[in-house]
């Protein structure tokens, strides 16, 4: 039975019509993507923004990218995913299943583990984006798909934890980045570059860490 338009998930019906709107102001081509909205407050919102809008939007988008002679694709994740993740969530993001993730997450928040689905959200993006690189229509379509994640960027989301000393040093100790410490923003756009330039020709699939060693620290 077709679903109703009521029964369509939230991130579904909002990628739907982003991505219509992109597909006609680009002219039906669209040459490349870089997804970089997210929300650093821990509840649900970050199941529906940080994995689903954008899982939902880049599939969207696929049509239009295929299309196009030289299409790339870059989604911005996080070193976050190398952290303590909530199986439910991320399993549930991986099925597709918006419903069951969020009711995951709300379990998770219950049980006052809220601090797992930023880590959760982004880990599951780069899973998502790792398997979706090699599917139908995606490599064989000479759509590259990559991940960036960066370490802590000073941006205004980081601005209240840089300001009180005791999160700053919470958070230091969950992302040190021996490597000249903090990224700016820029930083982090010009390593976006390259994945969705025409000159990125055969590297798919990937995590690329901007984290000033945080990563190889960690592990």
């Amino acid at each position: 039975m077709t679903p109703t338009w009521s029964q369509i998930s939230r991130a579904t019906r909002a990628a739907a019509a982003a991505a219509a709107a992109v597909t006609a102001a680009a002219g039906g081509v669209l040459d490349g993507v870089v997804t970089c909205a997210g929300t650093s407050v821990p509840g649900v919102l970050m199941v529906h923004v940080n994995f689903f809008g954008t899982t939902e939007l880049v599939a969207a988008l696929q049509p239009a990218l295929a299309a196009s002679s030289a299409p790339r694709v870059a989604v911005v994740g996080s070193i976050s995913g190398t952290h303590p993740t909530d199986e439910a969530v991320v399993s549930a993001c991986l099925e597709g299943d918006e419903a069951v993730a969020v009711r995951a997450a709300e379990d998770a928040i219950a049980d006052r583990r809220a601090q797992q689905l930023y880590p959760s959200s982004k880990f599951a993006l780069a899973r998502w984006a790792r398997r979706t690189a090699i599917e139908p229509g995606w490599a064989s379509a000479g759509i590259p798909l990559n991940v960036v994640a960066p370490g802590v960027v000073l941006t205004p989301m980081t601005e209240d934890l840089m300001a009180d000393p005791a999160m700053k040093e919470v958070m230091d100790a969950a992302v040190p980045m021996p490597l000249n410490g903090y990224l700016r923003a820029e930083d982090v756009a010009q390593v976006l570059a390259f994945p969705v330039s025409p000159e990125n020709s055969h590297i798919t699939g990937r995590v690329i860490y901007v984290d000033g060693g945080a990563e190889v620290t960690l592990r």
